[in-house]
């Protein structure tokens, strides 16, 4: 399956070898040699990118599921005051370019907070990448009261982020409501009583990856 979020790239890029491979046809024969193997790699690429598989999520309404795939490049303390209001445990996933960059929903719970931030273009791995990059945080209050936020975040690469979210929605953990193009990072802000299950460096499948219990 591929991401409906793609469908637009994919048209413009197969568009274009379309294009190219229209004009190479009036050249000499050993351009095409060059030509046709590298606009098959380029269309081949950018499928293998919007790829969209299914994945099945633990039913268990206390878990935080991992809204990306991706590995886990930072856990630290922070304080936050957008929504959260206390100091929380951040969880960062930075997603490769060959990762699925589908995301989904991390928690079950309304969502009481949606904001978008334009900006800068770091890399996604670096710290203030999510304090200084095109971003959008999405705040949620889980049944048990607990809140908790989660942000998509713009790499190098990444130039566009996508989410079909607004406020008063009721979120289902594991489905899926966004993406992210080309290289990005995906950041969990979670309050204390939520037990982290996962380490630096270990890698994340979304909707299905255990990040964390609310305890």
């Amino acid at each position: 399956m591929l991401a409906k979020e793609g469908f637009s790239t994919i048209l413009v890029v197969f568009g274009f070898s379309l294009l190219v491979i229209f004009f190479t046809s009036f050249a000499p024969a050993w351009v095409g040699y060059i030509v046709y193997p590298i606009l098959a790699v380029l269309c081949g690429l950018v499928l293998y990118f919007f790829r969209d598989p299914d994945r099945t999520t633990p039913d268990d309404d206390s878990l935080i599921i991992s809204p990306a795939d991706g590995k886990v490049v930072l856990i630290q303390d922070v304080k936050e005051d957008e929504y959260v209001g206390e100091e929380v445990t951040q969880v960062s996933i930075f997603l490769s370019p060959l990762n699925v960059h589908v995301n989904r929903n991390p928690i079950s719970g309304k969502l009481e907070y949606v904001k978008y931030y334009p900006g800068k273009y770091l890399m996604a791995w670096e710290d203030h990448a999510s304090e200084m990059n095109e971003r959008a945080h999405f705040g949620v209050l889980h049944s048990s009261g607990m809140k908790m936020m989660f942000k998509q975040i713009t790499g190098f690469m990444a130039r566009r982020i996508v989410y079909n979210l607004e406020e008063g929605d009721h979120l289902k953990a594991g489905e899926r409501f966004g993406i992210m193009k080309f290289g990005s990072r995906m950041d969990l802000l979670l309050p204390k009583n939520v037990e982290i299950d996962v380490k630096i460096g270990d890698k994340t499948v979304a909707g299905e990856s255990i990040i964390g219990k609310i305890q």
